[in-house]
């Protein structure tokens, strides 16, 4: 059994070192035949480092490193080419002047490794004369390969004034490489973002971005179809062991968390990270999500709280995914390019592609959900904890009063300047508790008569839920704001009613309970039920 590359992004350590590699050199002998600048946006921890790697090894020339590889025996040349590797995310870049000392650092050594004496306080100017002089001492081109390029960036989302700063200096950098084409054999640039070409690469705008490109949709990240190939011992050896029994299917339940990323709606990928450390641990948990802070994210949730209301079935068309710069941020297309929304399907449209975005698994939609909560209401995240399994054992015992309780406990912890006046935020932040929880929520479901807003199933109960908001004054008297939660309340039983959404579920053989949720403000939330 082959051992697994947890962390490793090292194409040579894994060959010789025996571990599993899904083989990517197809992928790698293409770019290298089919054109010469190239851009590819990934989420973290989803292999970029390693295709980089495996394409920095490929031009080096080592065929026999490759033997029983898809591309030995392709008629690829193997000719030997000098290559300059940079990693942006090991570049300081707290403000402008320590990113360019940093990045000129970090060039100085590469310069010094191979003999040279260049001097030069500008990044840019000695990027340039280092290709300069690669290419003259091996008489060849020269294979630029840049990871984490926007990593100066996203760093600072929140902070413009810096994240701009730091840009002035990355689209001076990478403005190099346009001027340096009779140097160059080929040039790959990774990052998570796609920031616009006018504000980074308004100077190499000759790079071909195959983000969404269909030949590239598996460029990282592990097929399906290698789960069976690749794991298949790892799967069996966890199958026998007690915590795993009471699953049917331990492949489906992988899948379920760990599945599910898309980047042309037809073919899925697996988080390479996520799916690896559970074999290692032997359980399940969201271990991408929690190996690299979502802090950007999150602050960008409190401060404009809407953007979690509209995350499931997200339309898009492919250029509003591209549209996102430092003073424009599109949120969907930020959680698309990060990992939190992937593609579900392609969209017919007239013009440019169209897509409907999802969050894309278990793992993601678990973590997502507990941290947007805890942030929100500030109680952090051992206390949104105590919430979620207190509220778990009332849904068990059927006891919704007390469910309102802690409903109402959660609500009122968000500052109200967070809150947002519309039925679906209070929709959103209910499905969040209950994703959290690990319930088989669905929302908007489909009956003959119309759209229930949320089921949810467990092993012997079904629980109908409408939800219904209206606009109320913090200063109305609590007698009118009563009358009103009862008004609203009753109206969700009387849609359930007479829609007959239970209809439904009549033959399910558990017990069916209706329920309707009425909000007019942060602190006014009241439930009916039969």
């Amino acid at each position: 059994m082959k051992k697994l590359p947890l962390g490793i992004q090292n194409i040579r350590e894994i060959i010789e070192g025996d571990y599993v590699y899904i083989d990517k050199t197809q992928y790698v002998c293409n770019l290298l035949n089919d054109a010469k600048y190239y851009f590819l946006s990934r989420p973290r921890r989803f292999g970029k480092s390693l295709l980089l790697d495996t394409i920095g090894e490929v031009c080096k020339g080592d065929k026999e490193l490759f033997k029983g590889l898809w591309i030995y025996d392709s008629g690829y040349d193997f000719i030997k080419y000098p290559v300059i590797r940079l990693d942006m995310s090991n570049i300081v870049n707290n403000t402008p002047t320590m990113f360019e000392e940093s990045l000129s650092h970090e060039l100085r050594h590469l310069i010094r490794d191979e003999g040279f004496d260049l001097t030069s306080d500008r990044p840019a100017d000695l990027f340039k004369s280092f290709i300069k002089a690669l290419s003259n001492k091996y008489n060849q081109k020269v294979v630029v390969l840049i990871d984490e390029y926007d990593k100066p960036i996203l760093d600072h989302l929140l902070d413009i004034e810096t994240a701009e700063a730091n840009r002035t200096v990355v689209r001076g950098f990478y403005g190099v490489l346009k001027s340096m084409d009779p140097y160059l054999r080929f040039t790959f640039i990774t990052g998570v973002s796609k920031f616009t070409k006018t504000s980074i690469f308004s100077e190499v705008n000759n790079l071909l971005d195959i983000t969404m490109q269909e030949k590239y949709a598996n460029i990282c990240g592990i097929p399906v179809g290698d789960l069976d190939e690749h794991f298949h011992e790892h799967i069996e050896e966890l199958a026998l062991r007690p915590n795993f029994s009471r699953y049917t299917s331990l492949r489906d339940e992988i899948l379920a968390w760990y599945d599910g990323y898309s980047w042309d709606g037809a073919t899925r990928v697996i988080n390479p990270y996520g799916l690896i450390t559970f074999f290692l641990q032997g359980r399940f948990a969201s271990f991408w999500y929690s190996s690299g802070s979502p802090k950007f994210l999150l602050d960008m949730i409190k401060k404009r709280p809407e953007i979690f209301a509209n995350l499931s079935d997200y339309r898009m068309i492919e250029w509003t995914m591209d549209v996102f710069d430092v003073e424009n941020i599109q949120p969907a297309a930020l959680l698309f390019q990060t990992g939190y929304l992937t593609v579900r399907e392609a969209l017919p449209s007239p013009g440019s592609a169209g897509y409907l975005l999802a969050i894309p698994n278990r793992e993601v939609r678990e973590a997502f959900n507990l941290h947007i909560m805890s942030e929100l209401s500030e109680k952090g995240p051992d206390a949104a904890q105590s919430a979620y399994w207190d509220m778990y054992d009332a849904l068990q015992s059927g006891n919704l009063q007390r469910m309102l309780v802690i409903l109402k406990s959660l609500f009122a912890a968000i500052p109200y300047q967070l809150h947002i006046n519309r039925e679906a935020y209070y929709h959103s932040i209910f499905l969040a508790v209950m994703n959290v929880l690990g319930f088989d929520v669905d929302a908007e479901v489909s009956v003959s008569m119309g759209r229930i807003d949320a089921v949810l199933e467990l092993a012997d109960k079904i629980y109908i839920m409408e939800f219904k908001y209206r606009d109320c004054p913090p200063d109305t008297a609590p007698e009118i704001k009563q009358k009103l939660l009862e008004e609203l309340s009753e109206d969700g039983l009387r849609q359930i009613r007479e829609k007959d959404y239970a209809n439904k579920y009549i033959t399910s053989g558990k017990k069916v309970i209706q329920a309707a949720f009425a909000f007019i403000g942060r602190d006014d939330i009241a439930m009916k039920s039969e």
